[in-house]
């Protein structure tokens, strides 16, 4: 298919297009209703086709630009056009998708990252968390932990939910990377209870940082 041209997939993600899906999406605030699984079969199909990806993305329907996700080249992006794509995608299946598959290939990810990070679209800053979150994992060299301690102990609790979702994942992370860190990510788990209550289902681990870290820690001993 590398001729495929930008009216034939659309075509084909309309063929696709379930209601029922759509409506299962949309409780997550993502209005898209194609099955992911064909989502990824159809990319398959497609394979890399990067100019095709910039056609999708530009229709602005949030299948598209999932499927231009899985068939561009995430370093053939400019750190300009990354930054634009990222404000634009309001959906979260979009947004994670990209900052995922995309902008954590990029060779311009640490650059957008202190960009995004104190950005004053909590979106966009819930981005730069999440870079910061890899980093805190992969490579916390040069991160002022006790300083993110000390952005989330004052931010976290009043925070727009993307943005406080991404921060308490950052906390957990630091938590459970760094036992040095440890005992103050626990504490201000429990002083903030940020997602506390978060429902959980049998066998998965409760986002409540004090809850994550203790569970993750244990599995590693």
């Amino acid at each position: 298919m590398a001729t495929t041209t930008l009216a034939e997939v659309t075509a084909e993600l309309a063929q696709l297009e379930d209601p029922k899906t759509r409506e299962v999406n949309a409780r997550h605030g993502d209005d898209h209703g194609v099955n992911l699984g064909a989502l990824r079969a159809l990319a398959k199909r497609l394979k890399t086709q990067h100019d095709l990806a910039r056609q999708l993305w530009a229709t602005g329907g949030a299948s598209a630009r999932l499927l231009a996700i899985l068939i561009c080249r995430p370093r053939a992006f400019e750190r300009d056009e990354l930054d634009v794509m990222l404000r634009e995608a309001r959906a979260p299946k979009v947004h994670d998708w990209l900052l995922n598959y995309v902008v954590k290939k990029s060779p311009h990810s640490e650059e957008l990252r202190l960009a995004w990070f104190a950005d004053p679209d909590p979106v966009v800053a819930s981005a730069g968390w999440a870079l910061t979150t890899e980093r805190v994992t992969k490579k916390p060299e040069s991160l002022d932990l006790p300083g993110l301690l000390d952005v989330i102990e004052t931010e976290m609790k009043d925070a727009p939910d993307r943005l406080q979702w991404a921060m308490n994942h950052c906390l957990a992370q630091i938590g459970i990377e760094h036992a040095e860190h440890r005992g103050r990510a626990i504490d201000i788990g429990e002083r903030l209870e940020v997602l506390k209550d978060y429902p959980t289902s049998p066998g998965c681990t409760s986002p409540f940082a004090p809850t994550w870290i203790s569970e993750m820690v244990r599995r590693a001993r």
